[in-house]
């Protein structure tokens, strides 16, 4: 059986990725899919950036990926110039020219992966969706390509872990390392099957949560005098989003929470 670590969202968080990290080496793992969003939020999106080339197979492209480099970006408040300015600038044409999308067979499922939908990575679909959003993660558009439809599908950016099954498709989100909402620990993803095999094989999909020092982190933004630093650690300690964070608010039940 062949093993796949998916891991997302690391938001410049090195503390938290090098924790999942250790996770994924220490159970033997070798191959790491990146679904994106490397960058924003946190202190070290230079450092994410570098180790994720190093160590990922595939990278992905992600909304803050496109985003924050843009240099037609409207919004251009401090704390997004200064994340941008955080990193290199080889670094903002990286970002900006990874993969939209990545399929591949596992265990004679047609797998695919994605930053937030099959049709844009600024299009966000939440744990609470309906059956049309649910049939649209499966569907081919002019950002996956025609290559065969998935029955498995895998994204990321809503920073909500979950999975659902219907009439023989398989959605999950896997979650965020730098900067999961809800339970603050990172978490990300494990699949088995048999890679490459057309043929109907044992196929299973596993959540890991990893344990980190979020304070420690915290430290290294505050020493690097980083913008909205009361709402990322909001968001690192409690879970809870910067936004609602600064509307006064706390994050309720996940269903429509953005």
């Amino acid at each position: 059986m062949d093993r796949i670590a998916l891991i997302s969202d690391v938001h410049g968080n090195l503390t938290a990725l090098e924790a999942v990290l250790a996770d994924i080496s220490a159970r033997g793992i070798t191959r790491i899919f990146n679904l994106g969003d490397y960058v924003g939020k946190g202190p070290r999106g230079q450092a994410v950036v570098d180790r994720c080339r190093e160590v990922c197979e595939v990278n992905i492209l992600g909304n803050w990926d496109d985003l924050l480099p843009d240099p037609d970006r409207i919004d251009d408040r401090e704390a997004l110039r200064w994340w941008k300015n955080e990193l290199r600038e080889d670094q903002w044409a990286w970002l900006r020219a990874l993969p939209f999308s990545h399929d591949f067979v596992m265990s004679g499922r047609q797998v695919r992966l994605f930053h937030a939908s099959s049709k844009s990575v600024h299009h966000r679909i939440l744990f609470d969706h309906d059956e049309p959003e649910y049939l649209s993660f499966f569907e081919n558009t002019p950002a996956t390509g025609d290559g065969p439809p998935p029955s498995v599908v895998g994204y990321a950016d809503i920073h909500d872990a979950f999975l659902e099954e219907d009439r023989g498709r398989t959605l999950f989100n896997t979650g965020s390392v730098g900067n999961s909402l809800g339970d603050p620990t990172p978490i990300y993803v494990i699949l088995e099957g048999v890679v490459d095999s057309a043929e109907p094989a044992p196929f299973s999909i596993q959540f890991v949560r990893v344990p980190y020092d979020a304070h420690a982190e915290l430290a290294v933004a505050r020493e690097l005098g980083m913008p909205e630093l009361d709402g990322y650690e909001s968001e690192l300690l409690h879970g809870n989003y910067r936004t609602t964070f600064y509307e006064g608010g706390t994050r309720q039940y996940h269903r429509g929470w953005l």
